[in-house]
């Protein structure tokens, strides 16, 4: 099922998110929704407060539009940051409007620790998008948008364009 997916400046996406006390038939079917929704979208990763579910887990397939799909669920993420900065171009997000893109800083290499559906541990090291993708989600996870990484100015800029878009938006 398609799920609708919550945008800024909703204030569920500054919210923490609580961790996933078990895998339950419930989860598999949120995280199955949440990979329809994110391949409809479409986008290469969805976190569970963009659907409105404030739980720490995250949907990803970094692969190309070529390459065979590679989903992934990932549960309880924690990340190691290590590696070199390196500017995520023109990075966006299912959950900014407006389309808005925006080079956000991010590390180019990511111990990713987790859990999967079964319930078995994950670690495992990601590097260049892959890396990037598990950051901008699991950000999520911490109530932090894409859009909170950037200049002052060109949020402010942002922010301005997305006040007037809300305006017409609710007087049609």
């Amino acid at each position: 099922m398609i799920l609708d997916i919550v945008t800024y400046p909703d204030l569920r996406l500054k919210q923490p998110c609580e961790p996933v006390a078990e895998v339950t038939d419930e989860i598999r079917r949120l995280a199955a929704d949440m990979l329809e929704t994110m391949y409809a979208a479409p986008g290469v990763g969805l976190a569970a407060p963009q659907v409105g579910r404030n739980i720490r887990m995250l949907v990803m397939d970094p692969a190309g539009k070529d390459e065979e799909k590679q989903p992934r669920v990932l549960i309880n993420p924690v990340l190691e940051l290590s590696g070199e900065d390196v500017v995520s171009e023109l990075e966006g997000c299912l959950s900014v409007p407006l389309n808005y893109r925006a080079d956000v800083t991010r590390k180019s290499r990511v111990l990713l620790k987790a859990m999967d559906l079964d319930g078995n541990s994950i670690a495992e090291e990601l590097e260049g998008f892959p890396a990037i993708v598990v950051q901008h989600e699991a950000d999520h996870l911490d109530g932090v948008l894409f859009i909170d990484r950037i200049s002052r100015l060109r949020r402010t800029l942002y922010d301005s364009k997305v006040k007037k878009w809300l305006k017409r938006k609710n007087a049609a």
